[in-house]
């Protein structure tokens, strides 16, 4: 399976959550590559968008590798055996947290641009991200919702090695991935176009669903 682009996997990955379609359900897209995926996927559902500001603690020597990933409210999630084989001392992990929580704030109020966050108490939360390496940050958006008291929280992603789908599993009600190759290198292999997105797309993505009519 390929994908053209985030745009073309969120609308494949929204065929199978169909089943979610009820007034109770709100879109989450992990920024910034899951919010275009997330945009196609709540126009499908007609549920509320917002996002999930998530950041990896990515591996010093190897940065695009999460030995870990934190969310909004103080949520981490570390991935221990990454941890293990790099060698990562508690000062190193340390440093690489207090550096992504300030670009997470960051990121978070410029994304949102003031507009406040949608209450997802009591409600169905589908986590949507442009797929999975090891599922850190998914895991650690999950930690976020269910603080945050959702009722229900579904992961969907439009691709994902079998490890990382089983590793949320644990923690999410339910994983969609329609897309679980056994020898995945890159999340970036399975689409066409996966340019890096900047604030500006995200934001304009967001603005453009707040406005639309629905």
């Amino acid at each position: 399976m390929h994908y053209a682009s985030r745009a073309e996997a969120g609308r494949a990955l929204a065929n199978s959550l169909t089943h979610l379609n009820d007034s109770n359900t709100v879109v989450l897209g992990l920024p910034r590559g899951g919010v275009p995926v997330a945009y196609e996927v709540a126009r499908a559902l007609d549920a509320p968008l917002d996002i999930v500001p998530v950041r990896k603690l990515g591996l010093p020597t190897q940065p695009e590798l999460a030995m870990g990933a934190i969310g909004e409210d103080d949520a981490e999630v570390l991935n221990d055996d990454v941890v293990g084989r790099g060698r990562v001392t508690r000062q190193v992990i340390d440093a690489v947290r207090v550096r992504e929580r300030a670009e997470l704030r960051r990121r978070a109020a410029i994304l949102r641009g003031g507009h406040p966050r949608i209450p997802v108490s009591g409600r169905t939360v589908v986590l949507v991200d442009d797929g999975m390496a090891t599922g850190a940050t998914a895991a650690v958006a999950c930690r976020v919702v269910r603080a945050a008291g959702a009722a229900r929280v579904v992961v969907a992603v439009p691709v994902a090695p079998p490890e990382a789908v089983a590793r949320l599993r644990v923690v999410a009600d339910d994983v969609i991935c329609p897309y679980v190759p056994v020898d995945l290198g890159s999340v970036g292999a399975a689409f066409t176009d996966f340019h890096q997105l900047d604030d500006r797309e995200v934001t304009a993505l967001l603005d453009r669903y707040r406005t639309r009519d629905r």
